[in-house]
């Protein structure tokens, strides 16, 4: 430490003026202070309260069942436009104040889907000023967006932007294309990577012990929470109807629609699961009632700089306060939040237990009861208005639907919920996750974190 204090004091004697010009200034009144910051400081340092990334809209269209249901005749062009023009709209900003547009997206050809969201963007009211980009982190998409534009915003890049999820299961089913690299023999792990999603999900239910029973219960309670939140309305204040067609697949007549809801919910019962054969293994126990729903749909966040938002006048949704990514084994690649959650928790400073809810990503049921057990949660902190099981999991823009679900969610609960993580695993062996805070939870006092030590200074000053 004392190695640091010498540094500043030969950067004071620099700085300070000529003995002529102090006019009776107390040369000793300038003093070295150890540096808390970090070795990397521009990364380890919290933000000040103005700097705060805050969420000021996020919405999300309904989520509909791939080739059967309401979205099976939409463009995927015309699923993001309504989630993109909403949050705009909505929040009465000007569009070319956006300094970009993130979109999460799997699927679809990358220059073509880059395409679609550059059209979706001039759909939706954006100028040809305003930039739009697409990101793949496979099934966490649509969450990397949303980090990727706090990470921006945070790094001075720009001061608004959003971040998108969008995928068309439908358009672009989940497919190999090409040759596989022969070399792909002589790595298990990279090998591992070409494992069907159902396979890893067998995996987990055998390696860990996750029962068929565990698994069709977790469904049945998904179904059975999530037709609760849309009969009481619930998910009302997130979902942006969209007006498409239906085309009859027999005479191709049009019909145009507005879809408002949520369309794979549905009522079951353990004794109708239980009827399901496996899909992925002739005695496995994964089957299509306790997997995720192929799905279309996008959802969209606003988020700005707190200091912004609060001179527009914006009420504050959430803030942003950690993410991280990870890598697990890519042949039981589901058990990816149990890893992630604890480092984006740490990240940001709390502890499992300060966490007042869950959305985490019901890709298969085997993977979420593990993660959920894993991590002893509190069932009833998880997924409180249902999940991917019922809602479905159009890849690309889950993470985005996840971010609007639990920040309504948190909105509703009010004092009793201050802090909420969403997290999800990722095909090829990873997981993500990330912290969100209540937004009318924090003020300049209660923002400040006090330094309990000094593990966080630089190494020449330890």
């Amino acid at each position: 430490m004392e190695k640091a204090f010498n540094r500043q004091r030969v950067l004071l004697d620099h700085l300070r003026p000529s003995s002529s010009s102090l006019h009776g200034t107390d040369p000793s009144s300038l003093s070295a202070s150890a540096c808390v910051a970090g070795d990397s400081a521009a990364y380890a340092r919290k933000n000040v309260f103005g700097d705060d990334v805050v969420i000021v809209a996020a919405y999300r269209t309904p989520i509909c069942k791939a080739k059967r249901g309401g979205f099976k005749d939409t463009h995927a062009d015309d699923l993001l436009a309504p989630v993109l023009k909403a949050v705009i709209e909505k929040s009465n900003l000007n569009p070319s104040e956006v300094g970009d547009i993130v979109v999460g997206t799997v699927l679809a050809p990358g220059s073509q889907r880059a395409s679609e969201c550059r059209m979706a963007a001039f759909y939706a009211g954006f100028p040809e000023t305003v930039p739009i980009r697409t990101v793949n982190r496979q099934c966490s998409s649509g969450l990397q967006a949303v980090a990727d534009v706090a990470a921006s915003i945070r790094a001075g890049f720009y001061d608004i932007g959003i971040g998108a999820g969008l995928e068309s299961m439908t358009a672009n089913p989940m497919a190999w294309e090409g040759s596989v690299n022969p070399k792909v023999k002589i790595f298990e792990q990279a090998q591992n990577c070409l494992l069907p999603m159902g396979v890893t999900s067998e995996n987990v239910a055998h390696r860990f012990g996750v029962s068929r029973q565990e698994q069709d219960q977790a469904a049945v309670d998904s179904h059975r929470k999530a037709a609760a939140a849309t009969a009481t309305g619930k998910f009302k204040d997130e979902i942006i109807p969209v007006a498409t067609k239906i085309v009859d697949p027999k005479s191709g007549e049009e019909k145009p629609v507005t879809i408002s809801v949520d369309d794979g919910i549905r009522n079951t019962t353990l004794a109708d699961l239980a009827k399901l054969k496996p899909v992925f293994k002739k005695d496995g126990s994964t089957t299509a009632g306790n997997s995720s729903q192929v799905s279309d749909g996008a959802g969209a966040v606003l988020l700005m700089k707190r200091s912004i938002a609060e001179r527009k006048g914006l009420p504050i949704l959430g803030v942003f306060r950690s993410f991280s990514a990870v890598g697990v084994d890519p042949a039981i690649m589901g058990v990816g939040p149990a890893v992630a959650i604890p480092a984006a928790v740490k990240a940001a400073g709390l502890e499992l237990d300060d966490i007042d809810l869950f959305e985490i990503n019901e890709a298969f049921a085997s993977q979420y009861v593990y993660c959920r057990n894993k991590l002893g949660l509190d069932p009833e902190k998880i997924n409180v208005n249902g999940g991917a099981l019922a809602i479905g999991h159009p890849l690309g823009a889950t993470g985005a639907r996840a971010v609007a679900t639990l920040l309504h969610e948190m909105k509703r609960r009010g004092k009793d919920c201050r802090f909420g993580v969403i997290s999800m695993c990722i095909g090829t062996g990873m997981g993500a996750a990330a912290v969100f805070e209540r937004g009318d939870s924090t003020d300049e006092l209660c923002n400040a974190r006090k330094v309990e030590s000094l593990n966080h200074l630089s190494k020449d000053a330890r």
